[in-house]
């Protein structure tokens, strides 16, 4: 991977928490999560229109039988964590939940890697990985508490 990859997915993480208090005021305008989260995924849903205007992909239907039906379920579950940030964002804080999310990323993707699950590469645990999760628990701890 070049360091491209790497800016882009620090920015990735550094939207991360705007877009969750954004989508929280959204929340607390409106006052209804249902109805919030189906803002939030039918702006994203024109968003993606909008690029496919300039992007132009083809669908790969001949592809469309070699999925996994796992693989289906990835808009299911985020409709999860839209959820959970709507209801506690902005109660438990920024550094609070991004770092609860973050920290609970990261032992699931431990986990997951160990395993080789959902299609990643496997990545046995190791000490200092589970070092590396001890570290974020203690992170999280000293932003929550201070």
């Amino acid at each position: 991977m070049n360091w491209i990859s790497y800016l882009l997915a620090i920015g990735a993480g550094a939207i991360n928490p705007i877009q969750t208090g954004a989508n929280a005021q959204l929340n607390k305008s409106l006052a209804t999560p249902v109805w919030t989260a189906l803002s939030i995924y039918l702006s994203g849903f024109c968003a993606m229109l909008l690029i496919q205007a300039f992007v132009r992909e083809t669908l790969p239907s001949a592809r469309l039988a070699a999925v996994p039906w796992w693989a289906w379920t990835g808009g299911v579950v985020s409709v999860g964590s839209t959820i959970a940030g709507l209801a506690f964002a902005q109660k438990m804080g920024s550094g609070s939940f991004t770092g609860l999310s973050i920290t609970a990323s990261l032992i699931t993707s431990i986990v997951l890697d160990h395993f080789g699950a959902v299609g990643f590469k496997v990545h046995p645990v190791s000490v200092l990985r589970l070092l590396g999760g001890g570290l974020m628990i203690t992170g999280l701890w000293l932003v929550a508490k201070f």
